[in-house]
């Protein structure tokens, strides 16, 4: 293992860390409060939404400007990630601007950022994913995407249920549906809904609505970008499992 891998095996076995860890306290009452303000929903507009964001996520995800070809030449982890990381830095200077704009506006204007913004974040993943060497023609690596892009926009519950997914990859694969409409869409919806809503409903307020897209926008992005980072690392090298008690004293056990 090159000397730039073991550093990234520490960072990833922190984010492990993070990605296992129990809800709060403060984590539960905030997810007990959206569980409030969901069952005041009525049940037809709960479809409505889920449909809306299932025939979106659907459209981006299998739309052809997305699909990426892979880069299948041989370089090193670290030139890998210096192009992701310039691919992160671009997507979130774009998301930044535009979420700028779409606030600057208002309500009407504020309403656009959600599919201007989602297809910002879908061809980040897929540009991301192709610097790896993955092919997003195949169906599950789509499905992948879609597990990394909950695993940001998530409560810290579901996050540990998509880690345990994603850290075993190669085995939960095979157990996935072959019909994307048997993803479940309510769950997605749901997450990144509760996990946007009182950010974006400030960026619909003319004035400060700017401020709050463009910063809400660069951090989520950033964020998004990272998580991907590390789901493919975790991948690429083949790391199970960490000694969490070495990594708290600062000595991670490193594979071989």
């Amino acid at each position: 293992m090159s000397s730039y891998e073991e550093k990234i095996a520490h960072e990833l076995a922190e984010w492990q860390v993070t990605m296992q860890r129990t809800p709060s306290i403060s984590n539960a009452a905030i997810r007990k409060l959206q569980t409030k303000i969901n069952s005041l929903w009525p049940e037809r507009l709960h479809r409505i939404m889920t449909k809306v964001i299932k025939e979106l996520t659907r459209a981006v995800l299998f739309g052809a400007d997305f699909t990426t070809k892979p880069n299948t030449d041989v370089r090193s982890l670290m030139d890998i990630e210096e192009q992701v990381k310039d691919k992160i830095n671009k997507y979130t200077s774009t998301a930044t601007a535009e979420g700028a704009i779409t606030g600057f506006g208002g309500f009407v204007s504020g309403l656009a950022d959600f599919p201007l913004w989602l297809s910002i974040k879908m061809k980040m993943l897929f540009d991301i994913a192709a610097s790896y060497g993955i092919d997003t023609k195949d169906y599950k690596e789509r499905l992948f995407i879609l597990y990394v892009f909950q695993l940001a926009f998530s409560s810290q519950k579901r996050r540990n249920e998509i880690y345990l997914i994603l850290s075993n990859w190669e085995v939960q694969k095979n157990k996935l549906p072959k019909d994307i409409n048997a993803f479940d869409w309510r769950s997605f919806q749901q997450e990144y809904r509760d996990h946007l809503d009182l950010a974006k409903l400030l960026q619909l307020i003319p004035g400060v609505g700017a401020v709050v897209g463009a910063y809400i926008n660069h951090k989520l992005t950033n964020r998004l970008g990272k998580t991907a980072m590390n789901a493919y690392r975790l991948r690429r090298l083949n790391v199970q499992d960490f000694d969490l008690e070495k990594l708290k004293k600062g000595q991670p056990k490193l594979p071989e």
